[in-house]
């Protein structure tokens, strides 16, 4: 019994410890959303001389910079706009949007460090081109809008989609000032449920392991003819007796063995003698 409440104490502990800390974590993160649950960042100012600045893969770059937006349940929002007002935002299949963007001067972001305060955007210096881009006639764009982009990397996931993001008249010269909002529609609850199933796991295996076992006293019923058999077994040589066969017309007595406390109180192993009697016997 002792063994099987250790093994269960130790599982439960492994499983409270761990979704303590992350309940904790998410908990400390919660404090930061906003009214509607959402985390909002601000990037660096996007600065370029070409027409169009251009994410080749989202998938790949959410993958690499922000795994979580990839969950189901959560919706990313982008909003940019520049010294001339809102700027252009499409996603569209990357191969397309090489073909298109291959004569016009683009600069393509290589990475966005997560950190705390305005994400930095490191960019590629602008190509070569001559090109002009009118975004809003194009029809292989999957999700755009004017201002601001909404959609759920989760429905998008593995597949290859560029984001492109560039003036509406498609002018040279950008001077860019973005948002991201990100709303998970799983953390409220869970950022609740996981220090609370954390807790509740960490008392049941601190109760286990450190509630003390109670001791128990075992009684054998026996006959008086197996009584120095079990004597022995239990390591009591002086019988004082107790071993003497009855009479032919005496009906046989019972004798009750206790392993666990014997006569006085003591914690040592005695036979019981027949009714009216109590002596200490030591090996």
């Amino acid at each position: 019994m002792r063994f099987v409440r250790t093994i269960a104490g130790m599982v439960l502990l492994a499983l409270g410890v761990p979704a303590l800390l992350a309940g904790g974590g998410l908990w400390f993160a919660a404090r930061h959303a906003g009214p509607d649950g959402g985390f909002d960042a601000r990037f660096e100012p996007v600065r370029t001389p070409a027409r169009a600045v251009l994410v080749t893969d989202v998938d790949a770059l959410l993958r690499a910079d922000a795994p979580l937006a990839r969950t189901g349940q959560v919706r990313l929002s982008l909003t940019a706009r520049d010294d001339g007002g809102p700027v252009f935002l499409g996603l569209a299949p990357a191969d397309q949007v090489r073909q298109w963007l291959a004569d016009v001067p683009h600069s393509t972001v290589r990475r966005v460090a997560v950190t705390r305060g305005p994400l930095p955007v490191d960019l590629d210096p602008a190509t070569a081109g001559a090109g002009d881009v009118a975004p809003m006639t194009e029809p292989f764009w999957v999700r755009q809008g004017v201002g601001s982009l909404e959609w759920s990397p989760a429905e998008l996931a593995d597949r290859s989609l560029s984001l492109v993001v560039l003036r509406v008249d498609g002018a040279a010269g950008l001077d860019l000032r973005m948002r991201a909002e990100l709303r998970a529609g799983w953390f409220p609850g869970l950022a609740w449920a996981l220090p609370a199933g954390g807790t509740l796991l960490v008392v049941l295996a601190v109760v286990l392991l450190l509630r003390p076992l109670r001791p128990r006293e075992v009684v054998f019923v026996v006959e008086p003819d197996q009584v120095p058999v079990l004597a022995g077994r239990l390591g009591v040589t002086s019988l004082s007796g107790l071993g003497r066969q009855p009479g032919p017309a005496s009906r046989p007595e019972r004798h009750l063995v206790a392993v666990g406390s014997g006569c006085g109180g003591r914690g040592r192993a005695a036979i019981a003698a027949p009714p009216g009697r109590c002596e200490d016997h030591e090996d």
